[in-house]
């Protein structure tokens, strides 16, 4: 099981850092593939390979990635994902960490809604995955706090699923999961 503690980001810099798009799709591909150098990145992003190294720096100068000392040898440089419990902060006072926080959840959305109509699209050619694969769709009556202890038992119970991509089982693939729990707009909600 792994025992992430969350790391809410709050820092300005860190926020700017995570909502570049291409530092998003650097990441996300580290997280579900494994360890890779700058040049085995812009090679897959189409990218020039010292803007790639670049975006790699500064995803590993604010603790979304690091070195893989493992497979590093002299001056090629292997970087993997760090693990971690990252969330973008509920609310903020300043409105521009409120501002990077919600673009970097859009990003997050526009990911899980394009992953989601591209599997949907050929969900046949996913076989026993597909048969695997849930969704489900629900809705209960909460407080604000049940609401909280809720989402920290997800998360919870999610972490307990982590595997690495190095220590995938044979037959293992990438799976997407997307949780979304939020009040109910009605139509008598002040706008």
């Amino acid at each position: 099981m792994a025992d992430f503690q969350p790391r809410v980001l709050s820092d300005i810099d860190a926020l700017k850092a995570l909502a570049h798009p291409l530092r998003q799709q650097l990441l996300t591909w580290l997280q579900r593939h494994g360890s890779a150098t700058s040049a085995d990145l812009a090679a897959e992003f189409d990218e020039d390979r010292g803007a790639t190294s670049y975006h790699l720096r500064q995803l590993a100068r604010f603790g979304f990635i690091e070195e893989d000392t493992e497979r590093s040898a002299g001056r090629r440089r292997y970087w993997r994902a760090i693990p971690q419990d990252v969330r973008l902060p509920r609310r903020s006072p300043d409105p521009e960490i409120a501002l990077a926080a919600d673009e970097i959840g859009r990003q997050w959305m526009e990911r899980a809604d394009r992953e989601l109509t591209a599997y949907l699209a050929d969900r046949p050619a996913y076989g026993d995955f597909a048969a695997a694969a849930m969704h489900s769709f629900g809705v209960t009556t909460l407080t604000a706090q049940e609401l909280t202890q809720f989402g920290e038992e997800y998360i919870a119970f999610l972490n307990r699923w982590h595997r690495d991509p190095s220590q995938a089982a044979p037959g293992s693939r990438h799976i997407s999961v997307v949780f979304h729990a939020f009040p109910t707009p009605d139509s008598g909600d002040a706008q």
